[in-house]
């Protein structure tokens, strides 16, 4: 089992910036394949961007190309981060990381896919 929990989200403006923040803990001796998926109010959780178990492989949805940036700090992917920029208030929703030991990267951008998740930080954009 892994448990993952996510940090960094807040409020801010139009324009502005945050770094989300995904830690593992837990059983992390292998390398997991870590999605970041978001879900606002009355929508469907959409992927956002997801990182290959070996870390060479970025993926990255529609609405953050070209804005956001996914990295991570060590080969396991026990801490992986979202770069969010020039964010827009449509950005405005909770934010998920997800895992899995799949090294698959066909379904990297199906929530289905994914084994543990994180309970979610608060991104909201407003002025």
């Amino acid at each position: 089992q892994v448990q993952l929990v996510e940090s960094g989200g807040g409020l801010v403006q139009p324009g502005g910036s945050l770094r989300l923040s995904c830690a593992a803990s837990g059983r992390t001796f292998e390398p997991y394949r870590v999605g970041w998926f978001r879900q606002a109010p009355g929508k469907e959780r959409e992927f956002v961007s997801g990182i290959s178990s070996d870390g060479r492989r970025l993926f990255y949805g529609d609405s953050g190309k070209g804005r956001f940036t996914i990295s991570s700090v060590n080969t396991l992917n026990t801490l992986v981060y979202l770069q969010m920029n020039l964010l827009k208030p449509d950005d405005t929703a909770v934010y998920y990381c997800a895992a899995t030991l799949s090294r698959s990267l066909a379904d990297i951008r199906n929530d289905l896919a994914y084994d543990y998740w994180g309970p979610g930080t608060q991104v909201t954009v407003s002025s």
